[in-house]
Order: structure tokens, then C-alpha cells, then sequence
């Protein structure tokens, strides 16, 4: 793989962590609006989560595993792929 593979890996593991520390953000902002804050815990829980879909995708980018199968409708059709 190339460096240029290895740094457009690197950036969308960084978009995909973004985007999912901005969705618990997002729905910690909603819910404390509605009176319902989330508990310290299980923020920490979420966070850990999120830390261990990006240590897989850094796996799957350095040791060349497709990362998440389901987005590319993997379960949708029995031929693992749109036709």
C-alpha cells in the first residue's frame, strides 16, 4: 500500500471519529436540553466505543481487512454486493 493509501486511511478513520463523537455530542446536547443528561459513565462508555471502531479501522487499514462490511451492503443482497 502506498503512503498516499495509508494517509487517506488515516483521514477517514479521523472523519468516521468525528463524526461519531459529534452524534453523541449531539444527542448528550438534546437530551440534557430535555432534562435527561447522560451520566458521566456512560459517556466514557460511549467514548471507549468509539476508541475501539477506530483502533479496528487502523487495524483493517494496516493489515488490509475490508473494515465495515455492512456499508458496503454486505447483508443486503445474497451476492454481497449492489447489482
Amino acid at each position: 500500500m502506498s503512503l498516499a493509501g495509508i494517509l487517506l486511511g488515516i483521514i477517514n478513520i479521523a472523519i468516521v471519529v468525528a463524526i461519531l463523537v459529534l452524534i453523541g455530542a449531539i444527542a448528550a446536547w438534546i437530551l440534557s436540553w430535555l432534562g435527561y443528561p447522560i451520566p458521566a459513565n456512560i459517556q466514557k462508555i460511549f467514548m471507549a466505543i468509539v476508541a475501539l471502531i477506530a483502533l479496528y479501522m487502523l487495524a483493517a487499514l494496516l493489515l488490509g481487512m475490508p473494515s465495515i462490511r455492512l456499508l458496503h451492503a454486505g447483508l443486503l443482497l445474497p451476492g454481497g454486493g449492489i447489482t
